[in-house]
């Protein structure tokens, strides 16, 4: 595995301990500032990313899997992030804290409509990877050396389209709850 294969694993592993310090400090020590100041962290997380993967190309490295794939992980958390760390928190009162409603399982139209809000998340991540990629292409003007992402940028369209089919099919085809 290269660098930046090792940084997506190393930065994804950051975002889930400064999620996980800024719930502890948070709820368990009591320091509210201090946790808010580890969760505010993830998006540095995002930009040492950012910089690595860049530096690496602009040093004339051939783009890899791994340089698509930061791309796509950078527009994934920052569309995502906010309401990932919302997803973990609502966990970790209820299930560590024994604090707070059970997390809600969703069915029906409510199922189908918050996954069509999250294909919503996906359009956002997949323009700001887009733009990581584009930009890293344009950068770069090296048409050898940044095939790798322009295939990624390709897939990640089809992607896109397919996870767009599979929302308007939960409007069809609701999801059924557990007899």
């Amino acid at each position: 595995m290269n660098f930046v294969a090792w940084m997506i694993v190393a930065a994804e592993i950051g975002f889930w301990v400064v999620i996980i310090l800024g719930f502890i400090t948070r709820y368990l020590l009591k320091k509210e500032k201090l946790g808010f100041f580890f969760l505010a962290l993830t998006p540095v997380i995002d930009l040492i990313l950012l910089a690595t993967t860049s530096i690496d190309l602009y040093h004339g490295a051939i783009a890899t899997q791994a340089h698509g794939l930061a791309a796509i992980y950078i527009g994934i958390s920052l569309a995502f992030g906010k309401s990932m760390i919302r997803w973990a928190d609502e966990r970790f009162r209820y299930y560590i804290m024994k604090q707070g409603p059970k997390p809600l399982k969703r069915y029906g139209m409510d199922y189908a409509k918050h996954y069509f809000k999250s294909w919503g998340q996906h359009v956002v991540a997949y323009l700001i990877g887009s733009a990581f990629l584009l930009g890293l292409i344009f950068f770069i003007q090296d048409p050898s050396r940044t095939e790798v992402l322009d295939g990624f940028w390709k897939l990640w369209s089809l992607v896109l389209g397919i996870d767009f089919l599979i929302a308007l099919s939960n409007f069809i085809w609701p999801k059924k709850g557990k007899a």
